[in-house]
């Protein structure tokens, strides 16, 4: 049988004010915006359309940051580092609340997983870039 992976792409966005834009979703609470790379559409193009879909705001990638990758549910999640460039805050069905936090605020409000880690990581350029192994079946994501 063929290997069948996810892979996804989500974007620390920091603003003028060094806030981070984060997103309420519905099942993992505040996180930053981020989903799955569409067949034929390239890392960085599904980070700026996960977070235009999710947040209402146009963005600017500026780093690639790295990858966490669950072996145990075949996942890979590149990370980057963007700015916004445009739009205005909106919710979806993926993000009942949005909005720009301080970092230090933002860290607190970060529970699930290893996201504040993934935050963390792309915060600091001297992690990039980063690979992270970690194995969680694909029933407990």
């Amino acid at each position: 049988m063929a290997p069948k992976h996810i892979i996804s792409a989500a974007t620390i966005v920091v603003n003028e004010r060094n806030e981070i834009l984060l997103i309420n979703g519905p099942k993992r609470g505040w996180e930053m915006p981020g989903g799955q790379v569409e067949e034929g559409e390239s890392l960085r193009d599904a980070a700026i359309r996960e977070t235009k879909e999710e947040t209402g705001i146009d963005i600017e990638v500026t780093t690639f940051c790295g990858i966490f990758q669950n072996v145990g549910a075949s996942i890979c999640n590149t990370l980057f580092l963007g700015r916004p460039v445009g739009g205005q805050l909106t919710t979806t069905s993926e993000s009942l609340e949005v909005g720009y936090f301080p970092i230090e605020t933002a860290l607190e409000m970060v529970s699930w997983g290893n996201f504040k880690e993934r935050i963390e990581l792309c915060l600091n350029e001297a992690a990039h870039s980063f690979y992270v192994e970690f194995s969680i079946p694909l029933k407990d994501c």
